[in-house]
C-alpha cells in the first residue's frame, strides 16, 4: 500500500467519522424536538411518576447535559442506553437480536442479487437485441417498477397460501426463503441494467476490438477484460445496497413476520422509544458509510489505474 493510498484511507475514515457524529447529533436534537415525549402513552400516569420515569433515564437534565452523557456512552463503550418501553433491556442487546436475523436475510438477499444481476447483465449484454436480452430487460423492469411490498405480498399469497410450498412467517429457515427471494429481485433487475449498459460500453473499446483482432480466446476477452472491467458501476452500487438490505428491510420484515431489526424500529417509532429509534439510525448510518469506505476501496483492487486523490 503505497502513501496516496493511506491518505486517501485516513480521509475516508476522518470524514466517515464526522458524518456519524452529524448523523447521531441531528437525530438526538431532532428526536427531542418532536412534540410529546415516550411516556405520554402510560395509563394514567401521574405527573409524579412521570417525573420518577424522566429522572431514571436521565431525561429531566439539561438537554445540552443529556447530548453530553448519550456521546461520550457512544463513543467509549458503544452503549445507547436502556430501551424506555422494552424494559430491562438495553438499546444495543435489542439491535443485535434483531440484526441476527436481518443480517442473514440481508446478506443471502444480496449474494442472490450480486450473482444473478452480474450473470444476467453479462448474457444481455452478449445477446444485444436477441430475445433472451429483451426477456431479461422486460423481466428487470418489473422488478424494478414493482414494490418490494407488493412483490413480497404477491409471493405469500401465490406460495405459502395457495401451494403451501414455505410458511407464511419467517421464524424458521424455511420461512426465510420468500423474504430472501423478494428482497433480492429488485438490487438484481438494477445490478443486471447496470453490468448490461457498462458492459455493453466496454465491448466497444478500442483494446477489446485490438484483442479480438489478435485472436484472444473469446472466453478470456469476456471474463479476463470485458467483464472484469464493466463492474465499477456495479461495486458502487453493491456497497451501500448491502448496508440498506440488511437495515432497510423493515417492510419485508413486515410482511412475512420476520423477527428482525425492522419490526423492532416500527415499534419504536409507534411506541417514542428514543434511544432505540437513534440507536437503529446510528447503525444503519454507520453500516451505510462503512459500506461506501469499502466500495471506494474496491475500486483500486478491479482497476489499478484508478487514481485515489
Amino acid at each position: 500500500m503505497n502513501s496516496k493510498t493511506l491518505m486517501y484511507i485516513l480521509k475516508r475514515i476522518a470524514m466517515a467519522i464526522l458524518t456519524i457524529w452529524i448523523v447521531i447529533t441531528v437525530t438526538f436534537f431532532v428526536m427531542h424536538a418532536v412534540p410529546g415525549g415516550p411516556f405520554l402513552s402510560e395509563k394514567a400516569i401521574s405527573e409524579t411518576a412521570q417525573a420518577a420515569l424522566e429522572a431514571k433515564y436521565g431525561m429531566d437534565k439539561p438537554l445540552l447535559v443529556q447530548y453530553g452523557t448519550y456521546l461520550k456512552d457512544i463513543v467509549t463503550k458503544f452503549d445507547f442506553g436502556p430501551s424506555v418501553k422494552l424494559r430491562g433491556r438495553q438499546v444495543i442487546d435489542v439491535i443485535m437480536d434483531g440484526m441476527r436475523t436481518s443480517a442473514k436475510l440481508g446478506l443471502f438477499a444480496a449474494a442472490i442479487a450480486l450473482v444473478s444481476g452480474v450473470v444476467l447483465g453479462a448474457v444481455a449484454a452478449l445477446r444485444r437485441n436477441k430475445f433472451i436480452d429483451k426477456c431479461i430487460m422486460v423481466l428487470t423492469t418489473a422488478f424494478i417498477s414493482m414494490p418490494s411490498f407488493i412483490m413480497g405480498s404477491l409471493m405469500l399469497i401465490v406460495f405459502s397460501v395457495k401451494l403451501g410450498w414455505f410458511p407464511a412467517n419467517g421464524d424458521s429457515v424455511k420461512g426465510l426463503i420468500l423474504p430472501i427471494i423478494a428482497l433480492s429481485l429488485s438490487p438484481m433487475a438494477n445490478i443486471t441494467r447496470l453490468t448490461r449498459s457498462s458492459m455493453l460500453d466496454v465491448l466497444g473499446q478500442d483494446y477489446i476490438r485490438t484483442a479480438r483482432a489478435k485472436g484472444v480466446p473469446p472466453v478470456k476477452i469476456i471474463f479476463g477484460h470485458a467483464l472484469k472491467n464493466s463492474l465499477i458501476p456495479v461495486i458502487t452500487y453493491a456497497g451501500p445496497m448491502l448496508a440498506y438490505i440488511v437495515t432497510g428491510s423493515l417492510v419485508i420484515e413486515q410482511v412475512f413476520a420476520v423477527p428482525g431489526i425492522g419490526r423492532a424500529f416500527v415499534s419504536s417509532i409507534t411506541g417514542r422509544d428514543y434511544p432505540l429509534i437513534m440507536g437503529t439510525t446510528i447503525v444503519l448510518a454507520l453500516l451505510i458509510v462503512v459500506m461506501n469506505l469499502v466500495s471506494d476501496i474496491l475500486y483500486k483492487i478491479v482497476d489499478p489505474r484508478i487514481n485515489l486523490e
